[in-house]
């Protein structure tokens, strides 16, 4: 039964561990919604409050209908990615600060285990 407890322990570490290494790919993809989506909501805006796009759309019915409609979906999927941007760089703080915790609190059990049991004298 113990070396099965160790076979756990080992793979919830391992699994722990690919968690830690996927989250820097998972910050990268938060950074580029809180950085890439207003920079789409902001052009958008502009675009859509622009004069001469005023005078496009009175000029050019169909391609004006069409373009106003391309510009809503980026400024709605643009919103929609920024703010689960904002909600995954608030999860993975969350879970930065809970893993160093687990490795601290780790450290100090194997400190105690090691010294309770004289496992450092060799």
């Amino acid at each position: 039964m113990p070396d099965n407890q160790n076979n756990i322990i080992s793979s919830m570490d391992l699994f722990i561990d690919k968690i830690q290494q996927l989250k820097g790919l998972m910050l990268g993809v938060s950074f580029s919604a809180v950085i890439l989506a207003p920079l789409a909501i902001g052009m958008s805006l502009y675009l859509l409050t622009h004069p001469k796009f005023l005078q496009l759309i009175e000029h050019e019915g169909e391609f004006a209908i069409l373009l106003t409609i391309l510009l809503t979906v980026v400024l709605v999927t643009s919103g929609i990615w920024l703010v689960a941007g904002i909600q995954q760089f608030r999860s993975l703080s969350s879970w930065n600060k809970r893993y160093c915790d687990y490795l601290k609190k780790r450290e100090d059990l194997d400190r105690d285990i090691t010294s309770k049991y004289h496992l450092d004298e060799e």
